[in-house]
């Protein structure tokens, strides 16, 4: 009987037990529950993206040409040279003082050692390796012009320099200001402070040795100017830039003489009026 009663009961639980369910219809769900297209979004991604590699061949494939590539012309070195990919810094300053060493009548030895030093930003070394070139080059007018504005560059920081010597030459001896002067009695009677003045004597050198350098450097720069228009007489912007420089400097006569020639060249230049004005204001007396 309890055997008859819990077959009974197993037929009964078995026709109230649902069905099993069936799989939908259509595509499978991702098995880690993202987007199921996932990976057909790349492969079509691809598919659609032949055309362009195609059209990227041929243009490279153009390029290559257009440069000479295979023929012995160094076209793909030009091409990444021009991209600049690797960032190539040119020679270094030991390789190129090797060279100079090697060969020092070379003046290409010296240009690239000119090169390497303002890639460096040393401008006094660069000023000389250039001085050096010139002497073997002295009708390469484009190296007289840079030699000039690296001159110029130099005595602008020589000018900084000594404006801020001069600032301390002030405060060497601060309380020279607070007394009387030394040729009064009181002032010969009270007399001046030993340590003060050891110091602003110091000082003072060191302006009069900077204003020297000043100096010094702008003249270079008037003479490479000079050099560069002499070398092309008729370039209007060279007669400007050897003006500008001998103004600069103090040498009025060279910077008159060189904006006449300069209107001239250019009457009617977008700075001639300027230029007549600044020849009125360098010819008063």
């Amino acid at each position: 009987m309890a055997r008859a009663a819990v077959k009974a009961k197993q037929a009964q639980k078995a026709k109230v037990q649902p069905a099993p369910k069936t799989r939908a219809r259509g595509r499978r769900r991702h098995a880690s529950g993202g987007n199921p297209n996932q990976q057909l979004f790349f492969v079509r991604m691809r598919r659609s993206a032949r055309p362009m590699y195609f059209i990227l061949a041929v243009l490279f494939a153009a390029t290559f040409a257009f440069l000479g590539v295979g023929s012995g012309s160094g076209g793909l070195q030009q091409l990444f040279s021009n991209l600049n990919i690797f960032g190539s810094s040119g020679t270094s300053i030991s390789k190129a003082l090797g060279e100079v060493q090697k060969h020092p009548t070379d003046p290409r030895a010296r240009r690239d050692l000119a090169t390497a030093y303002e890639a460096k930003g040393d401008t006094f070394l660069a000023i000389q390796a250039l001085q050096a070139y010139t002497t073997l080059r002295p009708k390469d007018a484009k190296a007289w012009t840079e030699l000039a504005g690296l001159q110029e560059t130099a005595a602008q920081d020589f000018l900084t320099q000594y404006q801020n010597a001069y600032a301390n030459q002030q405060l060497a001896a601060p309380s020279q200001s607070l007394l009387p002067s030394a040729t009064s009695p009181l002032g010969q009677a009270l007399g001046t402070n030993p340590i003060e003045q050891t110091a602003a004597t110091q000082q003072n050198a060191i302006v009069t040795n900077l204003a020297q350098q000043v100096q010094a450097e702008y003249t270079g720069a008037v003479a490479s100017f000079q050099k560069v228009a002499a070398l092309e007489p008729d370039n209007a912007n060279a007669q400007f830039q050897l003006a500008q420089a001998a103004q600069t400097s103090g040498d009025r006569t060279t910077a008159v003489a060189a904006y006449r020639r300069y209107l001239k060249l250019s009457p009617g230049g977008s700075t001639a009026a300027q230029v007549r004005s600044l020849i009125k204001q360098l010819t008063k007396k």
